[in-house]
């Protein structure tokens, strides 16, 4: 894969230090470009108009992934809703402007699923985008990503800027955060029974009733997917990116469980929100290019717990 033609092309990864983005630059590098530009929130605050013009004037990138933002499960949208809201809009407002300014190729900037409407139609197809209703729990969130994405299509009607905007499903993978005030569902649920298998507690309550669905995309399949969109993919409607395959997170719950080794009772918090009920893509528009993940839930799963036991408890016994 070459979507830059020469492979010493300038490429911007804003987010690059972060759970996505670290994935987007291995996936970069393993490819073999080498002209990556790499910049901390301590370096370029990129809530800055004038730090992000700035950081363009200097590197002129030719190419740009736009994976930096706030990001956070149910509980950290519900506590921080103007952070989300803020910050997102900051950050993409002035990255995608810089663009547009700087005469960038090709930009992509990452979406989520939240966008969609709550009770949208399962699977949810392209053509539900704002269509109805957004999840309470993250609409600050969802909204930032829909101005985002609103401001992309028209950057790309008004002045011409080449962005491609993909809709990933719940990413998961090595990376992520275990803080439980940071966390998505899959890394908070995996520190959880790690913690309750090494003090040896007899059960585990998890928020919600376990009853609503989520889809899973491992992190370097995302990152595969920006590259493989970047190179075949030349217009600023989104894009669904997932497995096309869905579980609820009883079942999700069961499944870390097992591969952790815990044996004891699961409990739900009930008084807890579930977000959206079901949230599971229709992947149609990019198998029909040619994009499939590859990373099982499974194989998956496990490198997120082994990833928390070398990382963040790295005293505790793996099981074999």
């Amino acid at each position: 894969m070459s979507f830059l033609g020469a492979k010493d092309e300038p490429v911007f990864v804003a987010g690059h230090a972060g759970f996505v983005g670290s994935a987007v630059v291995r996936r970069l590098q393993a490819e073999g470009y080498t002209h990556l530009i790499l910049r901390t929130h301590d370096e370029v605050d990129l809530t800055s108009r004038e730090a992000t013009e700035e950081l363009f004037r200097e590197t002129r990138p030719r190419f740009v992934v736009i994976a930096a933002g706030r990001v956070g499960g149910i509980a950290a949208n519900m506590s921080a809703p103007v952070d989300f809201l803020v910050d997102n809009l900051a950050i993409q407002t002035n990255v995608l402007l810089s663009c547009s300014q700087f005469k960038v190729e090709k930009a992509l900037l990452l979406g989520s699923s939240c966008v969609y409407p709550r009770l949208a139609p399962q699977p949810m197809r392209e053509e539900y985008f704002m269509q109805g209703t957004l999840e309470p729990t993250n609409e600050a969130y969802a909204v930032a990503k829909i101005a985002g994405i609103t401001l992309a299509r028209a950057l790309h009607a008004q002045n011409g800027l080449s962005v491609v905007c993909p809709l990933p499903s719940n990413v998961y993978g090595p990376g992520d955060h275990f803080e439980f005030e940071r966390s998505h569902v899959m890394s908070a649920m995996v520190r959880r029974f790690c913690e309750a298998l090494d003090t040896g507690q007899s059960a585990v309550m998890l928020w919600g009733t376990g009853r609503a669905r989520r889809e899973f995309l491992y992190a370097d399949d995302l990152a595969d997917a920006c590259l493989f969109l970047l190179e075949n993919y030349d217009s600023p409607a989104i894009i669904n990116i997932g497995s096309g395959v869905d579980l609820s997170i009883a079942e999700l719950a069961d499944m870390i469980a097992a591969s952790v080794g815990f044996k004891g009772e699961i409990r739900w918090d009930t008084s807890r929100p579930d977000g959206m009920p079901r949230k599971l893509l229709d992947v149609t528009q990019v198998h029909a290019l040619g994009w499939h993940h590859r990373v099982d839930l499974r194989e998956g799963l496990q490198s997120v717990v082994a990833d928390y036991r070398s990382r963040v408890h790295p005293s505790a016994v793996m099981l074999p």
